[in-house]
């Protein structure tokens, strides 16, 4: 255990954020992952790091805000909290987040508070959003285990079962082994999606229709000049990076107004520590106007209200059904995986997925087609029998999955 959290620690360093020396590294972090927060610290001092600085975070706290804190609270930021963030960003400085909550953390929070609190931070720190969504400086999401985590993924094993077998589950998926050298590893699966960009690219599909048996039967229009992102992340003065380890996505952004049908999310939805299931969308001229769910529908309804973008969607993700997180059977009530098992939407912020759209404004990317918004929520809508067919700009069609994985 000890040799792969090292390898881990690194990969996530010189791998996922490509450290570079002199530069100041934020982690953010639960506090009971400080001892794989103190070890990524030691990897970032040993390239030469200026700086680590960590923000602490605590579910329990959390809850007890949220239940128990003056009303007036969930509509303020405290300065210093806008500050950290717009400021550290200004300055290029590297973001670590460990990504390692108890899924239902908030589970009996008054729904109105949470969607209050998106709208205050959302914007809040609309700065930092933004520099993160353009890469203006390297970002990382990687996850370890928290108890209350492991045992809602492995509910049948006590604690230190479950958060033994979420480790397991969590080197597999960032290719992290006793006997390989995961920074290679990782070389080699970053070119593949590099490949397959490049020819997604090429194709410049002006629409994208989904369709599978649970009921999405949905038509994605795409942006001209639109190009796919995935594995290799570049800041704006070239640094390389990769966002999110583990990661099996290809992405874009589809035209914000030219989506039209239904899609039916194919597994469970972490909101706000809150678990929304079984939902449906339907959507016309790209704006979602009808919601349904079987768990947690009002957390949903409040996510897609806290502006007028919340109710488009901003990104749209291929990920191959036969893709090892997929293939392991683990559910992990986490994004970070679950959105790399599966095909996802995200409904929400647009990256800027157009040619040159790093250097566009916000005006200027609205009007190449792409939602803006103040929240970005991903969704899961991959399944063995998705079907996605492409149409060119002179109406070819061309199978893009079939049965759940790539037609090419």
């Amino acid at each position: 255990m000890d040799n792969r959290l090292k390898k881990y620690a690194r990969l996530l360093i010189e791998t996922g954020l490509n450290l570079q020396k002199g530069q100041t590294l934020v982690i953010s972090s639960p506090v009971e992952s400080a001892p794989f927060a103190r070890l990524c610290a030691g990897f970032a001092y040993d390239v030469g790091c200026r700086e680590v600085v960590v923000k602490w975070t605590d579910d329990a706290l959390s809850r007890e805000k949220y239940l128990r804190a003056d009303n007036a609270v969930f509509d303020e930021v405290p300065e210093w909290f806008s500050h950290f963030h717009n400021d550290y960003s200004e300055s290029g400085a590297a973001w670590l987040a460990i990504s390692a909550s108890d899924p239902e953390a908030l589970k009996g929070v008054d729904p109105d508070r949470l969607r209050r609190t998106s709208i205050a931070v959302g914007k809040a720190l609309e700065p930092y959003r933004r520099r993160q969504m353009t890469n203006f400086f390297p970002w990382c999401v990687a996850s370890v285990p928290t108890e209350a985590w492991a045992k809602k993924v492995f509910p049948d094993k006590s604690g230190e079962d479950a958060i033994d077998s979420l480790w397991n589950a969590i080197f597999e998926a960032a290719r992290v082994a006793e006997d390989s050298d995961p920074v290679k590893l990782w070389q080699e699966h970053r070119a593949r999606l590099s490949s397959r960009k490049r020819k997604l690219t090429e194709y410049q599909f002006r629409t994208l229709r989904y369709k599978n048996s649970l009921g999405t039967d949905l038509v994605v229009g795409m942006p001209e000049n639109h190009v796919w992102e995935g594995g290799d992340e570049k800041t704006a003065n070239g640094l390389v990076f990769c966002a999110n380890i583990p990661t099996e996505e290809v992405f874009s952004a589809p035209k914000f107004d030219d989506v039209n049908g239904v899609v039916v999310a194919s597994k469970p939805l972490v909101l706000g520590g809150n678990i929304v299931d079984g939902f449906r969308l339907e959507l016309k001229n790209g704006k979602i106007t009808k919601v349904s769910a079987e768990k947690g529908q009002e957390f949903l309804e409040n996510e897609l209200s806290v502006d007028d973008g919340a109710s488009y969607l901003g990104e749209i993700a291929l990920v191959p059904y036969d893709s090892p997180i997929s293939n392991s059977g683990i559910l992990f009530y986490n994004t970070l995986f679950d959105e790399n098992a599966s095909c996802h939407f995200a409904f929400g912020e647009a990256y800027p997925c157009v040619k040159n759209g790093a250097k566009l404004s916000k005006e200027e990317l609205k009007a190449a087609g792409l939602n803006h918004s103040i929240t970005h929520v991903d969704f899961m809508v991959g399944t063995p029998d998705l079907s996605i067919t492409g149409t060119t700009k002179d109406g070819k069609d061309i199978p893009v999955f079939i049965n759940g994985n790539f037609a090419f």
